[in-house]
């Protein structure tokens, strides 16, 4: 069965998620709706929608219009069996200590590597990118340095991935949070295929908002990979969850864009103390003063 796309850009994030609201009420409607920042400092966004039928391009055409956005692309594209072509491409992503691996390379995983199984159907957060890479050889330093936090944060946790790799390192209690249900529902099936369970909650947040402040005030290590925009309107936030002497992982940047997140976060009393640049995105360590 064929599908069709459906993107556009609009020029900031208010229209673009007004957009991609509106496009819900479509006849026929969307299968999925997508709306993401474009990662090259323009600070345009994109809209997408994924249809199982024609989309009504008359329809598509007039809500571009309304919010102020360009003329909608629609694509079809042929049935394929994406998963099995995934699978068959990616293979196991080291980072450290760190591996993830999909379930068909479960085999070949060393018994001195701490794996993460992580399958290619969850569609996101496989940990091919740099800024997931970035974040797990951040982690994996802090490991070998001795560094054991008590509690950890992952928002914006997609998969999962982060939150995994601290509660394998440490056995240490460690939240997973994500403003998008659908993550949520992935990084608890990651979790439990993992055997985490006993060391992870899974919640639906935005940022912190949403999470009991009485069992979740205070922690030493919270871990970010999102991207600069909510990175540096969380910052507020982050300072004040984060104990004194803890740390941040933060990515989700490139290059161009790291400095101006670590001055936004020294301005809330985080000073840098790590960076790894893998292409042309940017994983930072920073930390907290202690009191």
């Amino acid at each position: 069965m064929a599908t069709w796309t459906a993107l556009t850009t609009a020029a900031a994030r208010a229209p673009a998620e007004a957009l991609g609201e509106a496009m819900e009420a479509l006849d026929p409607a969307p299968s999925g709706i997508g709306v993401l920042e474009i990662e090259d400092g323009s600070g345009r966004w994109e809209v997408a929608g994924y249809f199982t039928e024609v989309p009504d391009q008359a329809g598509l055409a007039l809500l571009a219009a309304m919010h102020g956005a360009q003329d909608f692309a629609v694509s079809r594209i042929e049935d394929r069996d994406w998963v099995a072509q995934v699978r068959r491409e990616l293979t196991p992503v080291e980072a450290g200590r760190f591996i993830l691996y999909g379930g068909h390379d479960a085999d070949r995983i060393a018994v001195n590597k701490l794996g993460l199984r992580i399958e290619a159907a969850m569609a996101f957060g496989t940990g091919h990118h740099g800024t997931t890479r970035g974040c797990l050889l951040l982690l994996d330093r802090l490991v070998r340095r001795g560094i054991r936090p008590r509690r950890v944060a992952d928002i914006g946790c997609g998969t999962g991935v982060l939150a995994m790799a601290a509660a394998m390192a440490w056995r240490v209690p460690c939240v997973a949070a994500d403003i998008e249900a659908v993550a949520v529902a992935t990084a608890a099936e990651n979790v439990r295929a993992n055997h985490l369970h006993p060391w992870i909650n899974c919640h639906q947040a935005a940022g912190f908002r949403g999470l009991d402040e009485r069992r979740y005030a205070a922690y030493e290590l919270i871990m970010a990979n999102i991207l600069a925009a909510p990175l540096r309107r969380l910052a507020p936030d982050m300072a004040r969850h984060l104990a004194p002497g803890g740390r941040v992982i933060l990515s989700g940047l490139l290059r161009k864009q790291a400095q101006g997140v670590q001055a936004v976060y020294r301005g809330h009393g985080l000073t840098s103390e790590d960076r790894i640049d893998l292409g042309e995105w940017s994983s930072l360590l920073l930390r907290k003063r202690s009191k």
